[in-house]
């Protein structure tokens, strides 16, 4: 069933590979245009659009200049990682994030969504099968305001934080 249900929410949302991993399907782009107030460049107010890690994919370590919030819709919790060098890309005081959103329970604490502040390093995987969700950044999302860790001091930080946080480079 699971296989079957991934298939579907591909077809349904005509999902295309993301170049972090995983699928996606853009949903919403508002038509309000205001400038950014992180390069003044002209962008969409907000975008928006569904996300699927099945558990072969994970999303890379990336990070977007506007703020990002993700919520899990459908499928196992989301296992999401963050971490902040925007000091001049010293990672000396940064610390890595390992959350978990979406989980099922009573508690008090559960959340189904994440923010990921702009200028904020991200990862992701699904702790099962797959996992739905949705992004929205404000300003809206392009491609040419998203990047990959490229500073070699920050990929090797993130490799002596030990754990499994290598796989996402």
């Amino acid at each position: 069933m699971t296989i079957k249900r991934i298939e579907q929410i591909k077809q349904a949302f005509n999902m295309q590979p993301h170049p972090e991993g995983g699928f996606y399907s853009e949903q919403y782009r508002s038509k309000d245009i205001i400038k950014s107030p992180k390069n003044a460049q002209d962008r969409d107010a907000l975008s928006h659009i569904y996300f699927l890690l099945t558990i072969s994919d994970i999303s890379r370590w990336h990070k977007v200049i506007h703020d990002e919030i993700w919520h899990v819709y459908e499928g196992d919790p989301l296992r999401i990682l963050s971490f902040d060098d925007r000091s001049g890309n010293d990672t000396k005081n940064a610390i890595v994030f390992d959350e978990t959103i979406g989980k099922i329970g009573s508690e008090i604490t559960t959340h189904y969504y994440k923010v990921i502040q702009g200028g904020q390093f991200q990862a992701a995987q699904s702790t099962g099968q797959y996992t739905l969700l949705g992004c929205c950044v404000a300003p809206g999302f392009v491609f040419d305001d998203f990047s990959y860790i490229e500073n070699e001091p920050t990929k090797k930080w993130v490799i002596e934080q030990g754990k499994d946080y290598a796989k996402f480079l």
